[in-house]
C-alpha cells in the first residue's frame, strides 16, 4: 500500500431526493415548510435549496406508490425529522399546507408523525 501523497476524496452532503408523482406539489409543500426557494426545475425534477447549502429534491416516478405507514404493505423508504418550538402550532400549520395526520402517533408528547402530500411520513419534534 502506497503512502505517497494520496488522500481520500472529499464528499459533501448535497441533497436528498424523494420520489413522487407530482414534483411541483411536493416542492411547493416543502418549500413553504422550510422556506427554501427552487434552485432547479424541470418537468420531472425540482430541487429546493440555496447556493452553497444542501438541498431537497423531488423526482417524478411514473409508477410511484404512496407509503402506507403504519401499514407495512408499502413501506416508507425514508423520512425526515424537523425540529420545531411548539408541536401544536407546528402541526396546525403543516396541516394547512397540505400535510395529513395519521391516526397512529407512537409518542405524541415527544414528536408527531405527519404525511406529506405524496404520503411520505415525516416527524416534527421539540427534541432538536
Amino acid at each position: 500500500m502506497s503512502t505517497a501523497n494520496t488522500s481520500a476524496p472529499v464528499f459533501r452532503y448535497a441533497a436528498i431526493t424523494f420520489d413522487c408523482l407530482d414534483p411541483a406539489e411536493l416542492a411547493r409543500f416543502y418549500g413553504e415548510v422550510l422556506g427554501l426557494p427552487i434552485a432547479y426545475a424541470s418537468d420531472d425534477f425540482i430541487l429546493l435549496g440555496r447556493e452553497g447549502s444542501a438541498g431537497l429534491g423531488f423526482n417524478r416516478l411514473a409508477d410511484y406508490r404512496r407509503p402506507t405507514w403504519p401499514d407495512p404493505s408499502q413501506e416508507k423508504q425514508a423520512h425526515m425529522e424537523l425540529g420545531v418550538d411548539d408541536l401544536e402550532s407546528a402541526q396546525a400549520h403543516l396541516l394547512t399546507l397540505g400535510a395529513a395526520l395519521p391516526t397512529v402517533q407512537p409518542q405524541p408528547d415527544r414528536w408527531r408523525v405527519l404525511l406529506d402530500p405524496a404520503g411520505h411520513p415525516f416527524c416534527i419534534t421539540t427534541l432538536v
